[in-house]
């Protein structure tokens, strides 16, 4: 069974005892974290959500937190003498799988509305004054020089 999850923004193909390394989550090593957005699963038969399946959640272990490879940005303008090396290590928190939560379908969807509500007021529009209008104005004639 493998299920596509959203965590932090990206989304990952999960199956369960998978180990991987995410952007960093708030909790100590050894914490239970969960994830609510669960965009497909397939156990057998695939269940897509729109955008999520409701019901279904992804419970994982936050293993250790860890800092990525070193990434070099250096920036430099030619002919002026101007460059700048700096460097970045990203933070990454590596997590297992415990389970992908029960494959429920999706919850039944909302009832039509009850007709017990209130009308809404009707909206009367304005009655136009009657023998009042007023006739268009002809053009004015054009002087000749």
């Amino acid at each position: 069974m493998y299920a596509i999850v959203e965590i932090a923004g990206l989304q990952y193909k999960i199956e369960q005892d998978q180990q991987l390394y995410v952007n960093r989550l708030q909790g100590d090593a050894g914490a239970e974290v969960s994830f609510d957005r669960v965009l497909l699963t397939d156990n057998g038969s695939i269940q897509v959500g729109a955008p999520v399946i409701d019901g279904v959640s992804v419970v994982a272990k936050i293993v250790e937190h860890v800092k990525g490879d070193k990434v070099i940005v250096f920036k430099k303008k030619r002919r002026k003498g101007y460059k700048k090396k700096n460097g970045h290590r990203q933070q990454f928190t590596k997590i297992e799988i415990i389970s992908i939560g029960g494959g429920k379908a999706k919850a039944a969807k909302k009832e039509a509305k009850v007709e017990d509500e209130a009308p809404k007021a009707e909206v009367k529009k304005a009655k136009k004054a009657e023998g009042d209008s007023a006739e268009p104005k002809k053009a004015a004639k054009k002087k000749e020089d």
